[in-house]
């Protein structure tokens, strides 16, 4: 499986349970990530807990991924909601005019996301990609800072 460096940290895992056990052998490391993985924790809040840099958790859940025993569970990560996507609508139509919803709906599949479940991790990018849209320099300005307030007032 090809996990995105940027998106790694934000993951959630959950347990598989397995009916064709095969023999295989877990070190001490992947047993204790494996059991604390419950579906609900990303990668992050998972290193700091247990004290590990998120590259060697990286390697551990990886492993795992291989063996089969946990997957990843798309459901716990936060997506942007309703109301920050018609705000920002609003503020690049303030920008750019009618055209802002194309742009939008261009600038979620350049970054390789579903329209309907777009990360919230991924609002900033988002963001600096639609600001890069705007031809005058200060209306960019005005669109960027008004959603980092949106970004932060949500979250995300």
């Amino acid at each position: 499986m090809e996990i995105a460096s940027g998106e790694f940290a934000t993951m959630a895992f959950k347990r598989v349970v397995r009916n064709d056990l095969g023999e295989f052998s877990i070190d001490r490391q992947m047993l204790n990530v494996l059991m604390s993985l419950d579906g609900s924790k990303t990668v992050a809040s998972l290193a700091q807990e247990k004290g590990l840099d998120i590259s060697t958790l990286r390697d551990t859940v990886i492993r795992l991924l291989e063996l089969k025993l946990i997957e990843p569970n798309a459901a716990a990560i936060p997506i942007i909601d309703g109301d920050f996507l018609t705000y920002l609508t609003q503020e690049l139509s303030q920008a750019v005019g009618p055209i802002a919803q194309i742009l939008i709906e261009d600038a979620v599949v350049d970054l390789g996301n579903d329209p309907n479940r777009i990360p919230a991790h991924r609002a900033a990018e988002l963001v600096e990609l639609l600001a890069s849209e705007i031809q005058h320099q200060e209306k960019a300005t005005v669109f960027k800072q008004s959603m980092i307030f949106k970004i932060k007032e949500k979250g995300y």
